[in-house]
């Protein structure tokens, strides 16, 4: 029996097998989560269907996070399937990838500004908001994944760094507006791993490069450290846990000036 035998976990965000998102659907499934996927446009969702179809489970809807009545629809659909909801994982952010190189100002731009905020911050907030009513009562947890340049200035990571500062607040404030109903709300901050979002990051093997070097480990995470540390917070071993962003990182945020030769 598995640390997460009996729950229910809406995982939003699966791009690819190789996405961090997908190891951690896949194992919680093996901690005995069953799960439910979304899919963001026909080009994903033939991938997002042999992915759950792994996993054992039949309920994949569309969800574009930038569409309220797409998130209002996703949790109507999954009501009819499931009497409640016990975990959402969100594994979502975007912004446009010409913000993502060289200096933060000179490329920076209005439109693409608000559309990291809503993709990868705002729709955080209004999953909570719509998926409240499925998960009172259930003891339930709600999790996201954010980056060190959300707290730490960052080469090429611009925009995007604001939008994790952004949305580590609203693991704070989401955690406090639904404490009393159960709901624990949780972030974790992963290192540098070669996933397909992160190949929209200029000069983003020069920065795995670094952090092999200098975290304390002296490797970079892979995404199995950080799904188990996901099926850990998510949950009854971690009860009372909530409003933390968590660093599986190889110990790395802890460095301050470090001889990488050593």
């Amino acid at each position: 029996m598995g640390i997460l035998s009996g729950k229910k976990a809406l995982i939003v965000g699966v791009a690819s097998n190789r996405s961090i998102a997908w190891s951690i659907a896949e194992f919680m499934h093996q901690q005995g989560a069953e799960l439910a996927f979304t899919y963001l446009d026909d080009k994903l969702k033939k991938r997002v269907d042999k992915i759950a179809a792994q996993t054992g489970s039949e309920i994949v809807l569309p969800l574009d996070v930038a569409s309220d009545q797409q998130i209002e629809d996703v949790f109507k659909e999954l009501g009819k399937e499931w009497d409640g909801l016990d975990t959402i994982v969100h594994s979502v952010g975007f912004a446009p990838r010409e913000l993502l190189q060289g200096n933060y100002l000179e490329n920076l731009t209005r439109g693409g500004y608000q559309t990291a905020m809503d993709v990868s911050s705002y729709s955080f907030a209004a999953l909570g908001k719509a998926g409240r009513d499925m998960m009172q009562g259930r003891d339930a947890s709600l999790l996201t994944l954010s980056y060190l340049g959300a707290v730490r200035a960052m080469n090429n990571y611009n925009v995007m760094g604001v939008a994790k500062a952004a949305l580590e607040a609203n693991v704070r404030y989401m955690a406090h507006a639904l404490g009393s109903d159960g709901i624990r709300v949780n972030g974790i901050s992963a290192g540098p791993i070669k996933t397909l979002a992160a190949s929209g990051i200029g000069n983003f093997k020069s920065m795995l490069d670094h952090v092999e070097k200098a975290a304390p480990l002296k490797r970079s995470v892979t995404q199995m450290d950080v799904a188990k540390a996901a099926a850990f917070l998510c949950s009854d071993w971690a009860s009372g846990i909530t409003g933390e962003i968590t660093y599986v990182d190889a110990g790395y945020n802890i460095m301050a000036m470090t001889e990488i030769g050593d």
